[in-house]
């Protein structure tokens, strides 16, 4: 209760301080509502009226009160707008001459009959005005000084009355003319007092975004707060209904004719009455589900029909107009219809109903032949197979992997966060405004239009979704971990245990020995050795004596383009060896020889090719050697301002070998940036086949900071994702 107090306070207060910059800016531009509605109402096109008022950042709907008002006003004499009304009379042309005798009338006889406002009058004594907007500006000064002494005055009042329990009376201004003209600004009807259901229209932008901002914290601890009593949507009917109107060109601040609330005529008929019960929720929900209406319980069997068969009886579930497609089979739709409303609008009877049928319970191979007759299987010939949608997909994915929470009820979710919820989909969490691109790529329903159909679209984000997503790797671990199938010690029976738990059969013998090769053939080639990097940088001492690299050190330090000693070079270290994606720069000696090294992540031969380039005509060049741990030097140049080629033909590694592409200074480390990017390519055979098995690396294109390292799929967690990316696991048949 305290912290919904507190967002509750936060929000009045922001409300009530916005709302009354909001008036004061309401009055203090008073005179230019009001040139605004003087030009509105010569306006022979209405519609333009709203684009001038937006121009000038003026509210719509305040001009159009402004209008009405001065309508009201003018229809008797009034002793603040006569003036203006007099002015308002004059046309363009004789303003000028005009206005100079209109002055003299309303300041010179302060006895006339009926009178003038004397403030009024005094603000057009001396020059006349020049023109309707001159006019304007001197009521604009009136309304806005009136305004002014008022605030002042309940400033005043609110510093008497600190400390006092007694409440202070709302005062008047002191000056009855000048008060006079505050309750043009304040009485119940002004054009520049709006009401409180109307004050929100006068808000910016920032201010909007900002009240929404506030109102979503107080609904968010209702909606989540461990203490929050349970709710529901409740709609209360208007007490004191009234018939709306036609919105002009859609229009809110141009009402039409006024509309009865009655129920369609197209349904209905001409005799039609007026609904008279309250608002006529009701009897409009009772119209739309009545026996008497012929498209309420057919478009709801459609859709039911729908969900089951992929395709409607009538093909347009949302048109059933003469323009649409015919129903296929009208009898059909017919007794669904009827069926339906004689069950009591049952949808649980109506779906018994269905599934129960022989046309559910058909085949998807059909009868031979028929596909020459009826190709899109419009007269239902045999069953079509459906892909699974988004929520029967990722409840599908959870269920096989034994990890899917049947939980019923309960807030919404975030199912795409990290951890993933194990929650059905038809709980997820769904934001509007941000709709996830996962959402998208499976083809869900906009939650911003009707829909009265999903797509089914096939699109390559699908299948990388499916190969890549966290969530599907990790569904695919633990599918492969499920107690029963884990048990088993016999491939055959494992792979068994894993088709029955994937798509409820046994694998035929074909299938049983492709996935005994495959599981065979993803435990040899095992993953990188500890999680190792392909690539490592960093610096080290050559042995000359045992042609071996004597030590490497990483270098510790990456600015998001290069790897070196730390954030300043030279450092005081390891000087200015570097390494970036093309080159780098060895270090001042040759212990801090600049190093690349690739680790061979299986057995097999490679080939390196590569160009070392010393591009610099100052200094005396550098040393590049391509090193081997098992093997030692395979290859070294020497490059001074040239470029040389540093081909490595069949070079066998074995699991965990490293290739070190070492480059010192030689005799000083002056001028002796270079470029050397190595490509590697792998091969071995493959034991179980025929094929050879090949790999490539490219310094540059891998070349990047820290990773960390996703842990990778053993071979029956790969052969558990590949049964849940096939077409088996995603469509029903």
């Amino acid at each position: 209760m305290t912290e919904r107090k507190k967002r509750e306070e936060e929000l009045k207060h922001f409300r009530e301080a916005k709302e009354h910059e909001a008036l004061s800016q309401l009055r203090q531009r008073a005179g230019e509502y009001l040139l605004c509605a003087f030009e509105t109402q010569r306006l022979s096109d209405k519609s333009k009226a709203e684009a001038i008022a937006r121009e000038r950042k003026l509210d719509p709907g305040v001009v159009q009160h402004w209008v009405s008002k001065l309508d009201e006003w003018s229809k008797q004499h009034h002793p603040v707008f006569a003036p203006w009304f007099g002015f308002a009379a004059l046309t363009e042309k004789d303003f000028p001459e005009h206005a100079k005798v209109l002055t003299t009338k309303f300041t010179t006889d302060k006895n006339a009959a009926p009178p003038v406002n004397p403030r009024v009058a005094e603000a057009f004594s001396g020059d006349p005005p020049a023109s309707i907007k001159d006019v304007a500006e001197r009521y604009g000064k009136l309304f806005a000084d009136a305004d002014t002494r008022w605030q002042q005055l309940l400033e005043a009042q609110e510093r008497k009355s600190e400390g006092s329990d007694k409440a202070v009376a709302p005062p008047a201004l002191p000056d009855a003319n000048q008060e006079a003209l505050r309750q043009v600004l304040y009485a119940e009807d002004s054009p520049a007092n709006p009401g409180p259901g109307e004050l929100h229209r006068l808000f910016d932008v920032p201010t909007a975004q900002k009240l929404r901002a506030l109102r979503r914290k107080l609904e968010e601890l209702d909606a989540t707060h461990p203490g929050a009593p349970p709710r529901a949507m409740v709609l209360e009917d208007n007490s004191s209904p009234y018939n709306p109107h036609v919105f002009v060109r859609g229009n809110p601040n141009n009402p039409g004719a006024e509309v009865p609330r009655e129920f369609l005529a197209v349904v209905a008929g001409a005799n039609r009455k007026p609904f008279q019960q309250g608002s006529g929720r009701l009897e409009l929900a009772q119209a739309i589900s009545g026996r008497d209406n012929p498209l309420t319980a057919r478009v709801l069997v459609n859709r039911v029909w729908l969900h089951h068969f992929g395709s409607g009886l009538v093909r347009t579930p949302s048109d059933f107009g003469l323009r649409s497609d015919p129903p296929t089979h009208p009898e059909l739709l017919d007794y669904l219809a009827s069926y339906f409303m004689n069950q009591g609008w049952s949808l649980k009877k109506l779906h018994r109903l269905i599934l129960l049928s022989n046309t559910y319970q058909q085949s998807s191979d059909g009868e031979p032949g028929g596909a020459q007759i009826d190709p899109e299987n419009r007269l239902l010939w045999k069953m079509n197979r459906q892909r699974l949608d988004f929520e029967e997909m990722r409840d599908s994915l959870l269920a096989v992997s034994g990890k899917l929470d049947l939980a019923e009820g309960g807030h919404a979710v975030d199912i795409i966060g990290e951890p993933p919820s194990p929650r059905r989909t038809i709980y997820g969490f769904v934001e509007r405004q941000n709709l996830p691109n996962m959402f998208r790529a499976f083809d869900f329903a906009s939650p911003d239009t009707t829909s009265p159909q999903r797509f089914a679209t096939t699109v390559p984000q699908q299948a990388l979704f499916l190969m890549n997503s966290p969530f599907v790797i990790e569904q695919a671990r633990n599918l492969a971990r499920r107690p029963d199938i884990q048990a088993c010690s016999n491939p055959d029976e494992r792979i068994r245990r894993l088709y029955k738990a994937t798509y409820q059969r046994e694998p035929d013998r074909m299938e049983l020995n492709l996935s005994l090769r495959f599981v065979e053939t993803e435990a040899r080639q095992i993953a990188e050795p500890s999680g190792a990097p392909a690539w490592q940088y960093g610096y080290g001492d050559f042995d000359e004596t045992a042609k071996r690299v004597k030590e490497f050190h990483p270098l510790p330090h990456f600015t998001g383009s290069t790897w070196q000693g730390g954030e300043k070079l030279p450092d005081e270290k390891t000087g200015w060896v570097l390494l970036n994606a093309t080159g780098g720069h060895p270090g001042n000696d040759r212990q801090h020889a600049a190093i690349r090294r690739w680790t061979a992540p299986r057995d097999g031969t490679i080939t390196v090719n590569a160009a070392l380039k010393h591009e610099s005509e100052n200094g005396d060049g550098v040393h590049g050697r391509i090193v081997s741990s098992r093997l030692g030097v395979v290859g070294e140049w020497t490059v001074h301002h040239d470029k040389q080629q540093t081909t490595v033909e069949q070079l066998e590694v074995k699991q965990a070998d490293t290739i070190d592409f070492v480059v010192d200074c030689r005799g000083g480390p002056d001028s002796d940036s270079y470029s050397w990017a190595p490509t590697i390519k792998w091969s071995a055979s493959d034991p179980g086949g025929t094929a050879a098995l090949t790999n490539s690396w490219d310094a540059k294109e891998d070349f990047g900071g820290p990773k960390s390292l996703p842990k990778p799929l053993d071979a029956w967690e790969r052969f558990a994702q590949v049964l849940l990316l096939s077409n088996e696991a995603m469509f029903v048949d």
